[in-house]
């Protein structure tokens, strides 16, 4: 852990040097630094401690106002307590060791997303953005204002995104954005190297979202469904069926310092799925309640409805405090509390005691 500390303090003293090269090119990044300790019960898992440390480096070149030419590399040190863990949800989301190498089978190491966009401009209120290249599923789906970020928010899984969305990332594909007013429409086709039954697949989703102002503040109000073609095996392994689900996520500010969130998702259970009920919901407060309107402290619950697998369900719940130590750096002491429940084995539950340190410029 020690080295993982030095690492983030070497790069600290970089950030200085990200800057907007000139008005085309700019570059930036993220440094976050997690050590986690489980204790656990009714599980042959021991209690014990891990860290990880990833690091993403993006460059953006913009030759005129309507196109763009986008990388971002990714790299990571340790596989942090998900290669421990006895509960089917990830303690933390962020891309670790074995998520940056032979990405979903293509043989390609580091090199997280590469693309072009161009956009087309309707009017003053409507536009259209036209993206190809290696892209991520998440930038375009399931976004949420108070659960969607694994290096300033939440840290499991099941409260950055939703669990049973298998939304991929960092594959071939293309995605439309259009957005008319308050209103948009996000369209999305992947074609994915490798699932975790070795099979080639598509993926494609639509999100619908509306943003909504009111006296208390902004909404955001999304409905998802996305789907993979029939390369995903069924329970008795022979078959290939393929995903489908459709998830609501919905954010809403309630003045200047308190907001909340909820998702709700059900996915189809043809193929071996582990989630195929998914409820979450949370809080978030500004820290200008205490006078520091950077901080923020977040507190969230999942449950999952366990699909035609061993688990019968998992709950989480996580709070989350963030401390803003300066326009770059951020501090988050965080704890969760994990139950999973099978049907013919144990039934893991215990904490997860977690510090993180991000540095984002």
């Amino acid at each position: 852990m020690a080295s993982i500390l030095s690492i983030i303090l070497l790069g600290f003293t970089s950030h200085a040097l990200a800057v907007d090269i000139n008005e085309k090119l700019s570059i930036g990044g993220v440094i976050g630094g997690a050590y986690q300790y489980q204790s656990v019960n009714d599980t042959d898992a021991e209690n014990a401690g891990r860290g990880g440390l990833p690091i993403q480096a993006e460059i953006s070149y913009r030759p005129t106002d309507k196109n763009e030419f986008f990388a971002k590399l990714g790299f990571a040190a340790g596989k942090g307590l998900n290669e421990i863990s006895p509960f089917v949800l990830a303690p933390w989301a962020a891309p670790l060791e074995d998520d940056v190498k032979d990405i979903n089978g293509r043989n390609r190491d580091y090199l997280l997303t590469a693309w072009y966009k161009h956009a087309f401009q309707f009017g003053e209120s409507t536009s259209l953005g036209i993206t190809g290249g290696l892209i991520d599923a998440t930038d375009y789906l399931d976004g949420n204002a108070f659960a969607n970020d694994e290096f300033t928010q939440f840290m499991n899984e099941a409260l950055v995104n939703g669990s049973n969305g298998f939304f991929p990332s960092f594959d071939l594909g293309g995605a439309a954005e259009l957005e008319i007013g308050n209103f948009s429409v996000n369209g999305i086709i992947m074609d994915i190297g490798e699932n975790d039954d070795g099979n080639s697949y598509h993926f494609y989703g639509v999100q619908l979202a509306y943003t909504l102002e009111t006296s208390f503040g902004e909404g955001n109000y999304r409905l998802i469904v996305d789907g993979t073609s029939k390369k995903f095996l069924d329970t008795d392994g022979e078959d290939k069926e393929r995903l489908v689900c459709v998830i609501l996520s919905f954010d809403q500010q309630f003045g200047d310092i308190f907001g909340a969130w909820i998702r709700v998702g059900k996915q189809d259970d043809k193929s071996a799925v582990d989630c195929e009920n998914l409820l979450s919901g949370g809080i978030n407060i500004s820290g200008k309640l205490w006078g520091r309107e950077d901080d923020n402290f977040g507190i969230g619950y999942a449950y999952i409805n366990g699909g035609n697998t061993d688990l019968d369900s998992s709950q989480l719940a996580e709070a989350y405090v963030r401390f803003a130590l300066d326009e770059y750096v951020a501090l988050t002491l965080d704890v969760q509390y994990m139950q999973d429940k099978y049907d013919n084995a144990g039934d893991p539950n215990g904490f997860i005691y977690g510090l993180r340190l991000v540095c984002e410029f």
